[in-house]
């Protein structure tokens, strides 16, 4: 099935590793022409490397998402290497778990900025773009967490306001054919959860709550965004796609 992704410019925030590098490699197959950026410039250079490599079109952006500068000058540099910008995944966003009660200022207000802010500022700077073309796609990757997770009191409001962002996104550029959606993973075996303590316990416990009966692999996630990218899904705008093995609670 042709997606129409061939030589669409591809934004995807945090893409140095995880889902976001997941989603970029998939992007990039499908014929898009990806920007990989991470504040980590190590994994940003590394990860568009290996799609060079590859023989697929990439160029690499460090910054911060949470940083308006850094933000400017990755729509520039995107455009400045492809012309425009025609697709925004904002993927970028880390869990700080802690109790309410033992939860610092700082653990609070990290996971919201890169995860609420930074969506903000990335769409924020990437709609002009698409408003003069009249095309655009913004796909916000939120998490099954949005209905509330023990310990991720950030990660859930963050999560959570990523979807309303997403709703009032959706309502205010569908006129100029530009479709806004999120997507909500579920449980992902990326190399930040393989590495949290007692991972095979943590695994376990989600696969048994997940009718489909398996962690969820990054791939999993990138196969939506790539969908909701796509001109298939031209008449989808303001939805949450959970992706979960069917799990909610």
């Amino acid at each position: 099935m042709d997606l129409g992704l061939k030589d669409k410019v591809a934004i995807v925030t945090g893409s140095g590793r995880g889902i976001g590098a997941a989603t970029a490699r998939a992007l990039a197959r499908e014929g898009a022409k990806v920007v990989i950026t991470d504040i980590n410039s190590e994994n940003t250079e590394k990860t568009c490397k290996s799609l060079v490599a590859a023989g697929f079109q990439a160029i690499a952006v460090a910054g911060d998402v949470t940083k308006p500068g850094d933000v400017q000058r990755l729509m520039e540099e995107t455009a400045k290497a492809y012309g425009s910008v025609h697709i925004l995944v904002n993927n970028a966003g880390f869990p700080r778990d802690a109790y309410i009660t033992k939860m610092s200022d700082e653990d609070w207000t990290s996971v919201i900025d890169v995860i609420l802010k930074g969506t903000f500022l990335c769409s924020r700077a990437a709609i002009p773009y698409m408003i003069a073309q009249k095309f655009g796609r913004i796909i916000n990757i939120s998490s099954r967490a949005h209905l509330g997770n023990p310990g991720q009191a950030n990660y859930s409001a963050a999560k959570a306001g990523v979807i309303g962002l997403t709703r009032a996104l959706s309502l205010e550029s569908g006129k100029f054919n530009i479709t806004v959606n999120a997507i909500a993973p579920g449980f992902i075996k990326t190399e930040l959860v393989e590495s949290l303590p007692h991972y095979e316990k943590i695994a376990a416990k989600a696969i048994a709550a997940t009718p489909v009966p398996r962690v969820g692999e990054p791939d999993d996630i990138a196969a939506g965004v790539c969908f909701l990218a796509s001109e298939r899904a031209g008449y989808i705008s303001g939805e949450t796609l959970h992706i979960t093995g069917g799990r909610y609670g």
